[in-house]
């Protein structure tokens, strides 16, 4: 694995290539989404809303959002945008809110990323600044309703499936930001146990970092009201998958058998039909009787409309995270980093943090007030505070986050749920 791209790489030769059967799709899953190496590389996805400077509660107009960004306006928004990424060389996106997410490219050392983002993400303010915008600093928009600001097929497709499930597809959409960590899936006898601890440790620090409570100027009494609204979309898109012995093959049967969620299809509008997974779609099964065969190319876009907890990419994408605010984001990062520095340290994540396992909405409810939850977050607070040498950073840094993390933690609000 060699870097972290917007979705599942593909081979280039078989991009074209009709998908035979059910069996070559799982296969063609496998190794795409679990590359197999020794852990060398770190990434970042940072996502904010963004408001106009002294009235957050404003809309939002994408007119004066693109102005700001200029060259690096994403071509969603601006379809002729020559999309130039940031100095430091991290793509600009844009959430169908038109909240803004830099992707930093990927680093051997966490000192080393850590300075691509500090200098990307000054650039960034100051370019809103520029033009009375401002970056927010939680994982929920605080301030406004959840309104679609992007009109692009695919997410006119997505508002369409998720109206009859309620409010939290669109909040999703529109409303949420995260904070993502990439970290590698490691040699092939390392995967199982990374896949795993990258799932048990999630709810802890999903508690820990949790911040959006405040939703549209309404207290929601939730820790993160944002992962709830993701949770709250479709569960086979959003359950968190059951680490076990064979990620890779357990990841290709569960993309052959969830639904489409859109279909992309030029100028006609994306909606998939209902029910249909992509093994019926290679088997021409149903629905599917009056569409081409799919590609790898298809089933790279069904895997770009999963958005499960941890997502593996060819490297494993930890999605839980709300947003902190933007001179916050290392902390959470260097945590991860540490953790999964050793392969001994990775083996404790999963041991400590067996006993909260999958309780991903009592985390996103009550945050720490989760029963045991505070108690598997400290623990894993100090597994990870004494691993944080192995990140490279520098000793004063290391000091400034450790004192962060346990005042975090000491001083922690309690939600009742």
């Amino acid at each position: 694995m060699h870097d972290f791209p917007e979705s599942s790489g593909s081979v280039s030769d078989l991009d074209a290539r009709a998908l035979s059967n059910r069996a070559a799709g799982e296969r063609y899953v496998a190794s795409v989404c679990f590359k197999h190496g020794p852990p060398r590389l770190l990434g970042v996805e940072l996502e904010f809303t963004v408001h106009h400077t002294g009235d957050p509660a404003r809309p939002l107009d994408p007119d004066l959002l693109a102005t700001a960004l200029g060259p690096h306006t994403p071509r969603t928004l601006r379809p002729e945008s020559p999309a130039v990424p940031l100095p430091a060389g991290s793509p600009v996106s844009l959430e169908p809110g038109c909240q803004v997410e830099i992707s930093a490219l990927p680093q051997a050392a966490l000192a080393d990323l850590h300075a691509t983002v500090e200098a990307d993400l000054a650039h960034l303010v100051a370019l809103l600044a520029e033009s009375g915008l401002e970056l927010g600093e939680s994982g929920i928009d605080a301030h406004r309703p959840p309104l679609r600001r992007l009109r692009t097929p695919r997410y006119a497709a997505m508002e369409r499936r998720f109206a009859p499930l309620g409010k939290g597809g669109i909040t999703m959409m529109c409303s949420t930001a995260g904070l993502q960590i990439c970290v590698d899936a490691g040699e092939a006898d390392q995967t199982a146990s990374r896949w795993a601890a990258a799932h048990l440790m999630g709810p802890p620090l999903l508690a820990l970092f949790a911040n959006s409570r405040v939703h549209d100027g309404r207290d929601t009494g939730h820790a993160s009201a944002r992962w709830l609204a993701v949770l709250e979309t479709e569960p086979v898109r959003t359950r968190s998958a059951e680490p076990g012995a064979d990620p890779a093959g357990e990841w290709g049967r569960r993309m052959m058998d969830t639904p489409l969620m859109v279909l992309p299809r030029g100028d006609r509008p994306w909606d998939a039909p209902e029910g249909l997974t992509f093994a019926d779609w290679i088997g021409g099964h149903g629905a599917a009787g009056m569409l081409r065969r799919p590609t790898a190319a298809d089933l790279d876009y069904h895997l770009s409309t999963m958005f499960t907890p941890v997502r593996p990419q060819g490297y494993l994408e930890l999605r839980y995270l709300d947003a902190q605010p933007p001179g916050q984001w290392l902390a959470p990062v260097a945590l991860v980093t540490a953790l999964f520095a050793r392969r001994s340290t990775v083996e404790e994540v999963n041991r400590r943090c067996a006993p909260v396992a999958g309780r991903w909405a009592e985390a996103a409810r009550c945050g720490l007030a989760a029963p045991g939850m505070a108690d598997a977050a400290r623990d894993l607070l100090e597994l990870g505070i004494s691993a944080l040498a192995d990140t490279g950073l520098p000793a004063e840094t290391i000091a400034e986050i450790t004192t962060g993390l346990r005042a975090r933690i000491d001083g922690s609000r309690r939600y009742e749920p």
